[in-house]
C-alpha cells in the first residue's frame, strides 16, 4: 500500500526530524533485494523498516528477518503487516544503542535498509566498527555519500578510508525522488559493501589506525605534516619525520592517499 495512504489510514505523518522518507516503489524494493543475493539461509539486519514494504519483500527471501525500527508510532502498521510471519521479528529503539550480536544472537548476517540518511556515518560506524561485523550491506543513501564511500584517491574523505578499510563498495543503482514518500530533496543511490573477513591492510591495531586517519583529516585543507601533527599533538617537524618514514611526501593532504598509505603511516606512528 502506498504510505502516504497507510500513514493516513493510522492517523500518522512522515517526521523529517527522523529523516522519514519511505521507499515503496514495488520493481525498486525487488531489485534492491535482487542486489543483495539474500537467500533462504541468510538473517538480515534491516535499519528502520518505515511502513515495512522493504520487510515485507525481504520475508519473501530471507530465512531470517530483524528489522529495527526507532519510532514507536510505527508498530501498529508493522505490527499489522508483518505479525504474521514467524520469521520476522521486531525490535523498537535506537539502532546506534543496540547491541547487534545479541540482537541477532548470530555473527553471520547481512544487513538490507533505507537508513536515514542524517545518521548514515554513525550506523557504518556501529556496524563497521565491531567485533561482529555484518558479511554484506545494501544500503540506501544519498548520491553525495554513495559518491564519498566508493571514492578513489585524490578524492578520500574519513567516511572513505573507514570504510574502505573494512569493505569494497560500489554504487549498484541510482534512484529518482519520486520512489520514495516524502520525495527527498536529494537524489539517492543503492550501495553494495562486501565485508572482508579482516581489514584489507596490516595495521598494529584499528585504534592507531582511526587516530591517524582522523587526524589527517582533522584539517583537510593543511598539508598532512600540519593535520597529522596537530591531531597528535606532535611538533610539526616531528611529524613530519614520521611522514617520511613510511614513505609518504608530508607536503601531501589527505584526500590523496591510499589506504596502504594510511596504514604505513599507522606502522610508522605505532613503531
Amino acid at each position: 500500500m502506498n504510505p502516504k495512504l497507510l500513514l493516513e489510514q493510522y492517523g500518522l505523518d512522515a517526521k523529517k526530524s527522523l529523516g522519514q522518507n519511505f521507499l515503496h516503489d514495488p520493481n525498486v524494493l525487488e531489485k534492491i533485494v535482487s542486489l543483495s543475493d539474500v537467500t533462504a539461509q541468510d538473517t538480515v539486519l534491516e535499519i528502520g523498516p518505515g511502513t515495512g514494504a522493504l520487510t515485507e519483500v525481504l520475508a519473501r527471501h530471507a530465512g531470517r528477518v530483524v528489522a529495527v525500527e526507532l519510532d514507536t508510532r510505527l508498530e501498529p502498521i508493522l505490527r499489522a503487516r508483518l505479525g504474521e510471519m514467524s520469521h520476522v521479528s521486531l525490535h523498537f529503539g535506537d539502532i546506534l544503542r543496540t547491541n547487534v550480536r545479541a540482537l541477532l544472537d548470530t555473527e553471520r548476517f547481512l544487513v538490507v535498509a533505507n537508513v536515514p540518511y542524517y545518521i548514515t556515518s554513525a550506523i557504518l560506524r556501529h556496524l563497521l566498527e565491531n567485533d561482529t561485523r555484518p558479511q554484506r550491506l545494501i544500503l540506501t543513501v544519498q548520491l553525495e555519500v554513495a559518491q564519498r564511500l566508493v571514492a578513489k584517491p585524490n578524492d578520500m574523505s574519513l567516511l572513505s578510508v573507514s570504510t574502505q578499510f573494512y569493505a569494497t563498495s560500489r554504487i549498484v543503482m541510482r534512484l529518482n525522488p519520486a520512489v520514495f514518500y516524502p520525495r527527498p530533496d536529494v537524489t539517492s543511490a543503492v550501495v553494495r559493501m562486501d565485508v572482508h573477513p579482516r581489514p584489507l591492510v596490516e595495521v598494529p591495531s584499528e585504534t592507531a589506525f582511526f587516530s591517524v586517519v582522523r587526524a589527517g583529516f582533522s584539517q583537510k585543507r593543511k598539508q598532512l605534516k600540519n593535520a597529522v601533527g596537530d591531531g597528535l599533538h606532535m611538533a610539526t617537524d616531528e611529524a613530519a619525520v614520521m611522514i617520511e618514514r613510511a614513505g609518504i611526501d608530508p607536503r601531501r593532504r589527505a584526500e590523496t592517499l591510499t589506504l596502504e598509505e594510511w596504514a604505513a603511516l599507522t606502522r610508522a606512528y605505532a613503531g
